[in-house]
């Protein structure tokens, strides 16, 4: 069964063509980086993955089950997801371990009563991240490394298939990028780890652990395949339009202008 298959899809808003002819297949123990620049359709894109979209041509499966034919709130629950919109809703003054619990149940706040086995896996899955300190600590005074990481832990809770980080990173500083990125790369490496989309703007975050890249410019897939095989400075070239050149240090690739 194939994490992703998306063949010949095609969306049209507003009399406008957002996304064209998007093929797409994520098969079970690959990681995948989504790269393009603002515009590109990137979130269109991972909002017909949740179902929130639905595509004017092709057809979508996501972890087996076809769009169309199943039912997208009971497959909601198989897929983690963070992103700047979940962010934005979560109450300031919840504890960190109620948000990462309420992720069994697929909400943002924590409506039913969680039992002791539930709060004991939110701690383990705390552990994993590095953050389980944080536990009695209001989402408010977390920083904001602290805040992304309690929001991924929140979404392997209901211990999905499919994790989407859309830009996890946004807004932190060296540092806690750093640290984000090295407890992710932990969680990955753990057997039946879900798979992995990270959706980023810089180059240097596809780490290793992302077997995969797809390359996504003005709807469409400029490019897409194994990592090293995607990012070369011809490619990078030709997606951004301005000659680029990529060095790899530590199986890492830099970009700079040449």
């Amino acid at each position: 069964m194939n994490i992703i298959s998306m063949e010949n899809i095609s969306w049209v808003r507003n009399k406008k063509l957002i996304l064209e002819n998007i093929n797409w297949t994520i098969k079970r123990g690959e990681h995948w980086a989504m790269l393009g620049l603002n515009g590109s359709g990137k979130t269109s894109l991972l909002n017909m993955l949740n179902g929130y979209s639905w595509p004017t041509k092709g057809s979508i499966s996501v972890l087996g089950k076809r769009f169309g034919q199943t039912d997208l709130r009971e497959l909601r629950k198989s897929i983690g997801w963070v992103s700047s919109a979940l962010q934005e809703r979560v109450a300031p003054t919840q504890l960190a371990e109620q948000i990462v619990m309420s992720g069994k149940y697929a909400t943002t706040g924590l409506y039913d009563e969680p039992t002791d086995a539930d709060f004991k896996q939110a701690v383990q899955i705390m552990a994993q991240l590095g953050c389980a300190h944080l536990v009695n600590r209001m989402y408010v005074t977390c920083s904001q490394g602290e805040q992304q990481k309690i929001l991924i832990a929140r979404g392997l809770m209901a211990q999905p298939e499919l994790l989407v980080l859309d830009e996890p990173t946004n807004g932190l500083d060296f540092i806690a990028r750093e640290h984000l990125l090295t407890s992710v790369e932990h969680m990955a490496e753990k057997d039946h780890a879900p798979a992995i989309i990270f959706v980023t703007h810089h180059l240097e975050e596809v780490l290793p652990y992302f077997t995969h890249v797809l390359l996504l410019k003005d709807g469409k897939v400029f490019n897409k395949g194994k990592r090293e095989e995607v990012l070369t400075s011809d490619n990078l070239t030709k997606f951004l339009e301005t000659d680029v050149h990529i060095e790899w240090v530590e199986q890492r690739p830099w970009l700079r202008l040449r």
